[in-house]
């Protein structure tokens, strides 16, 4: 009998615990979330960009890659080269690291210089859409102002 209470008494305490809810909480207000997340939208990538250049580590990295791909064949999980790399470069001294560090350093510079004129063609070109969004009243007082002022010169 005693055997028979417990299985009563168990069942009804599993009844309660199965009518609660069991999860995480939603939020009370989800429709305004949906709608500051649809308001924020991205500014367009321009794909003509220059991509930033990579560090010194990523630079080891390249290398390290074929030598451990070249040694070790079978292992093709990309988080084993990843640590195994990490490792190796933490390992390095400064003087093994120089190489790689001027090589980073070339390419930071070229791609300062690829920057430096992809934002100059950039701020070309904005400058010929606002030339064009004037009109072309706006266009012709300009002239007029600036052959006004020849002539008071002399």
């Amino acid at each position: 009998m005693k055997g028979g209470k417990a299985k009563g008494e168990a069942s009804s305490t599993l009844k309660k615990v199965e009518e609660k809810k069991i999860g995480k909480r939603k939020p009370a207000v989800k429709e305004e979330r949906v709608s500051k997340k649809q308001d924020k939208k991205k500014a367009a990538k321009d794909p003509n960009k220059p991509k930033r250049p990579a560090s010194a580590f990523f630079v080891f990295m390249e290398e390290f890659r074929k030598t451990y791909k070249d040694n070790h064949p079978n292992v093709k999980s990309v988080a084993v080269i990843g640590k195994a790399g990490g490792e190796k470069w933490k390992s390095l001294s400064e003087a093994d690291k120089a190489p790689y560090v001027a090589k980073a350093g070339k390419r930071k510079a070229e791609y300062e210089k690829n920057i430096a004129t992809y934002n100059n063609k950039k701020s070309s070109a904005e400058d010929v859409a606002e030339e064009s969004d004037k009109s072309k009243s706006e266009v012709n007082d300009e002239d007029d102002e600036e052959s006004g002022e020849e002539e008071d010169d002399e």
